[in-house]
């Protein structure tokens, strides 16, 4: 990246930068092991520093601690964990110190069908209170400029069904959505994984001048980097099972190692380092050294080094000039009532941009109601077609609510972007299930009217207006309903395999204790009264049944003469006709004036209760990061 590139960032992107230094002291963690129930050593006293404008590395092999470390470092550790993080020499609760950083994940989880541009203007709005779409704008001109991605700006990110931009051009990205919430100090894990030696080092390089340049606070973990994106870095931390085995400014790396196990002219310093401490291996045969871990971390005790670190952490507790303000610019705020608003924009975008979202469910639903048309093709109104009927009206609503599962994905997707964005302080899980609630209805009643519009003319249904409006509003809150049971069980298991399974199951029960398949006088009392009066199914089911048969009669079949056979009784009986009323009182169905209505309040309780239950499952799983 050229250095001119770094001169559109604004000078006042990171105002008021008074974190002059971050440190660490005696981090503990210890875990319990799954096998042997004993405890599980992840870090062992680790300690470490870094002042404003510097560039740290934490390495190590597999499995050393390094990434427990920088979430520990970032206080987003799910394990209980020991010591001390501090600011300018004095500790720092979660909330202030997400105030002042930010985090970038591993994995990017960034929303596929944003443009480059989109995803980082959205993270201004998100991040950024009050500020005027110019100076918005502004902002995101200067880190699309300077991250090098002006030809990409326009560019989606990328989906599973449409190429977007590369690997490296994607953390860039994410680098640049956490600094336009211009944190002081920055966590970075693995930002080069997957990407070759080139990309690796193009990221790391602007990521060190924007260090240098605004100085920011900036620690990164890593693994394997090649020798030139390793010397970009300022200081090293190495890891080894839990323990230090180095910590100094990489430059003196060379020196400090020639004491234990020299480093060969021409060898990549970082590639040696990670082969001598890595446990899985035998070193020494490898490397043609006879230090093993053991001396390695006994030398790190007895070092200069070491002394060098104990000697930079009192000067980071006692000489700090500047003190950490009490309260950062974000906090303190009124309670931002645009946050669910914002979301709601950009699930609009990514609603009718993905296919994955509701594109597909739409082809779903189309092709099930040309299927379903064509099956109960012109049903005639007579005493055979009564049962094809009840069937339909079953097929309907039952299968409309079981497709919901294809929404698993998309809301997996935007569960991971969630957990994203709310560990670095930008909304809540409130914000998400307004936004997620709202950009649903558009798309849910499309979908219903498509179905219907195909499904109820093709197949006979009451022929009346009432009759067309009463079946959409019914099949609409079947959907709501189910799509609301995906968000629930998502949100408590966001695991694709596991909340698939989970959802089809609970459509499973919801059809079987709906009255349909088991009649209710026949249903075990322990489903009838656990399960029956919950199931949303049960009350479509309900109320689509008063819809058909309420105001349409049959034709019995005629035995000969002026008798008629009637398989349904009714007062209509001798003149060869079956009331539909006399279908409902057989399946023991009330259709009385306002039952429809009562049991419409029930769907919107039942919808409402899933949302709300769906908004405690993420409140307590966001209450961990």
């Amino acid at each position: 990246m050229a250095e001119k590139d770094l001169e559109k960032l604004p000078d006042d992107l990171f105002t008021n930068n008074d974190v002059q230094s971050f440190s660490w002291l005696d981090i503990n963690v210890t875990v319990k092991d799954r096998k042997s129930k004993e405890p599980l050593t992840i870090l062992d006293s680790c300690s470490g520093y870094a002042q404003a404008g510097q560039l740290v590395a934490l390495m190590g092999p597999s499995g050393s601690g390094k990434t427990t470390l920088l979430n520990v470092l970032a206080n987003r550790s799910q394990s209980p964990w020991t010591g001390y993080t501090k600011v300018n020499s004095r500790s720092i609760g979660r909330k202030e110190l997400r105030e002042i950083s930010g985090y970038v994940e591993q994995d990017d989880a960034l929303v596929g069908s944003l443009t480059v541009r989109e995803t980082i203007d959205f993270s201004a709005k998100l991040a950024l209170n009050g500020l005027t779409k110019g100076a918005r704008q502004a902002m995101t001109d200067s880190l699309i400029a300077a991250f090098g991605l002006r030809q990409q700006e326009n560019t989606v990110i990328g989906t599973p069904i449409r190429k977007g931009i590369s690997g490296g051009q994607k953390r860039r990205v994410s680098v640049a959505s956490q600094l336009v919430a211009s944190p002081k100090v920055l966590f970075l894990d693995e930002p080069t994984s997957g990407l070759d030696s080139a990309a690796s080092y193009e990221v790391m390089k602007l990521v060190s001048d924007i260090a240098k340049k605004h100085h920011l606070i900036i620690i990164a973990s890593i693994h394997q980097p090649s020798t030139t994106t390793f010397e970009l870095f300022d200081s090293l931390l190495l890891l080894s099972r839990g323990r230090t085995c180095y910590f100094g400014p990489v430059r003196n790396v060379t020196t400090y190692f020639d004491q234990v196990a020299p480093i060969p002219v021409l060898t990549n310093p970082a590639e040696f380092l990670l082969d001598l401490v890595n446990t899985d291996f035998d070193a020494s045969e490898r490397l043609q050294t006879k230090a093993d871990l053991v001396t390695v971390q006994s030398h790190w005790r007895s070092s200069e080094a070491y002394h060098s670190l104990q000697s930079g952490l009192a000067k980071s507790e006692y000489a700090a000039s500047a003190t950490l303000p009490a309260t950062d610019t974000r906090t303190g705020q009124p309670v931002r009532l645009d946050l669910p608003f914002i979301l709601l924009h950009r699930n609009w975008i990514k609603s009718y941009r993905d296919l994955l979202t509701y594109g597909t469910r739409i082809a779903m639903y189309t092709g099930l109601a040309i299927l379903m048309g064509t099956v109960w093709l012109r049903l005639d109104y007579v005493q055979s077609s009564i049962q094809p009927f009840v069937n339909a009206l079953f097929f309907g609503g039952a299968f409309m609510s079981f497709m919901a599962v294809a929404y698993v994905p998309s809301i997996i997707e935007d569960l991971q972007t969630l957990k994203k964005e709310h560990a670095n302080g930008l909304y809540g899980p409130l914000s998400f299930m307004v936004a997620n609630f709202l950009i649903g209805i558009p798309w849910l009643l499309l979908i219903t009217l498509i179905f219907s519009v195909i499904t109820y003319w093709l197949s006979n249904f009451r022929v009346a207006a009432d009759g067309f409006w009463l079946w959409v509003l019914w099949l609409f809150l079947d959907l709501l309903a189910a799509e609301s049971l995906v968000v629930l069980i998502s949100a408590i298991v966001p695991i694709f395999v596991v909340a698939l399974a989970a959802i089809a199951f609970a459509n499973g029960l919801w059809m079987s204790v709906g009255g349909f398949l088991v009649p209710m006088d026949t249903l075990n009392v322990f489903w009838k009264y656990v399960f029956h009066y919950i199931d949303y199914q049960a009350y479509v089911f309900q109320a689509m049944m008063v819809n058909q048969f309420k105001k349409t009669t049959y034709s019995c079949e005629r035995l000969g003469g002026s008798e008629y056979y009637c398989m349904y009784p009714s007062d209509l009986q001798a003149d060869g006709k079956i009331r539909g009323t006399a279908v409902l009182e057989a399946y023991k169905y009330s259709y009385e004036d306002g039952k429809m209505w009562e049991w419409f309040g029930i769907m919107l309780g039942i919808i409402v209760g899933y949302r709300l239950l769906g908004y405690l499952a993420l409140w307590v799983r966001t209450r961990g990061f």
